[in-house]
């Protein structure tokens, strides 16, 4: 059920970048394609596969074997390569101009939105779903919003299936998709259920208009019908978030039609208009951060009238802008034993360690702490998972992190806060190749 979700939604990216503008259908190929993806017993084995096949795919069918893979690199916690493997990008409205600092001044994202906020009932932020930087911004809004008196917290990578959810106090893999195997998407939950929100589930296996109303009628019946009072912060992928359409085509989107049902509009606020690919450093984005640089995720307030800059009025609200955090050094110092910089000169580095470099972000403005794992850990056994996961919990609870090691002498850090933990390695199979506690220490 959780795997046909994602894959729903993988068919949907694929129909939304098809460049041209027909329905998409899906060839035996395909098919077969999507069947071995489902039928792979966990996310590193999924990946393996698609490491294999995407190369001798077909232009047509290498579109969907790339959404996978880069998916499955961001549950694997290889956060940069899941961006380098599918630069997603949103088309551009034809006749946007973008703002000038003349014009405009950057604001922090989550002081800016939570001012916002304050007379809100519906906030809604969105996801690229492989992309996790663009799941910060929630996990820093749920206090603030929290403070402002939302009390329902819903979440597109939930179900239905975990009805000791909020008890338990932690999601585990039967919690959500796949996209709940994120560690980053796990902190969004258990800071939610902390801070003591309703968690509401409301995604469903449908497609297409179906789906959005579902969503719609859902959001209402489980929080606005039971609480007239309720405050609703929603945390969704791409275009669900926007009040009229367009970025889905001609479907009404989820956030429409809760509207029409509340007769309340929502705040929206989106990430994935403006987001770093890696790929084209001329592109829009590049230009915004270029003109208002950042160490935070920011917005752009005019100057006169102090009002939020949005690159679809009638859409969304507010747009996010995330600071550049990619690095070719995600892959590593030296490929396939060898020093990059060395290669030129002849000079072969074999036994040195490859430092893994992950996203400084990962920190989360210094509240996590580097903690360092090598493929040491796997004694031996390549691919190899190494996941840290809170004392007391089991293994299939969402880990605090995680970093799949593809090489024998790889090293990475995992991001941690001060805590008790369990550090588990484990393979393809599922089999765990070495275990043991440790802590942080703030």
């Amino acid at each position: 059920m959780h795997l046909k979700l994602a894959i729903r939604d993988v068919l949907f990216v694929a129909l939304l970048v098809c460049t041209s503008g027909h329905a998409q259908s899906f060839n035996p190929s395909e098919l077969r394609l999507l069947h071995e993806i489902g039928s792979a017993p966990n996310t590193l084995a999924r990946y393996q596969y698609l490491v294999r096949e995407v190369p001798s795919l077909s232009p047509n069918d290498r579109v969907l074997g790339l959404q996978f893979l880069s998916f499955s690199q961001d549950e694997l916690g290889l956060y940069d390569q899941a961006v380098f493997s599918f630069p997603l990008k949103d088309s551009l409205p034809a006749d946007l101009a973008l703002p000038s600092p003349a014009d405009w001044k950057a604001a922090d994202a989550v002081d800016a939105i939570a001012t916002l906020a304050a007379q809100q009932r519906i906030v809604m932020v969105n996801e690229a779903h492989h992309n996790a930087h663009t799941r910060m911004l929630t996990l820093a809004l749920l206090p603030r919003l929290h403070a402002l008196g939302f009390n329902y917290f819903a979440a597109e990578a939930l179900s239905d299936n975990d009805p000791d959810l909020a008890k338990r106090g932690y999601p585990i893999r039967k919690s959500g998709t796949e996209y709940l195997l994120d560690p980053l998407y796990g902190d969004i939950v258990r800071e939610a259920i902390r801070l003591g929100f309703v968690i509401v589930p409301y995604d469903n296996a449908l497609t297409g208009q179906a789906r959005e109303d579902a969503q719609a009628k859902t959001l209402y019946k489980q929080v606005f019908a039971k609480d007239p009072h309720a405050r609703l912060f929603v945390h969704a992928g791409y275009a669900h978030i926007d009040k009229v359409p367009g970025r889905l085509g001609e479907l009404h989107p989820m956030a429409m039609q809760l509207e029409k049902l509340t007769g309340l509009v929502p705040l929206s606020i989106d990430q994935t208009d403006f987001i770093e690919t890696g790929v084209d450093a001329s592109d829009a984005y590049h230009q915004l951060v270029r003109a208002f640089p950042s160490n935070e995720p920011e917005i752009l307030l005019n100057r006169q009238t102090g009002r939020p800059w949005t690159a679809r009025p009638t859409a969304y609200d507010v747009n996010v802008i995330l600071p550049p955090a990619l690095s070719i050094n995600a892959f590593g110092k030296y490929k396939y034993g060898y020093s990059i910089n060395a290669i030129d000169a002849g000079l072969p580095h074999i036994h040195d360690q490859n430092a893994m470099q992950r996203a400084t972000w990962l920190t989360l403005g210094g509240t996590r702490h580097p903690y360092p794992i090598s493929a040491a850990l796997c004694r031996g056994a390549i691919p190899c998972v190494v996941e840290a996961i809170h004392a007391g919990e089991p293994d299939d609870a969402i880990s605090a992190d995680r970093y799949a090691f593809m090489g024998f002498n790889e090293t990475a850090d995992l991001y941690l806060y001060p805590g008790h933990y369990r550090l588990r390695a484990w393979t393809t199979d599922g089999s765990t190749r070495s275990e043991h506690d440790f802590d942080v220490s703030p």
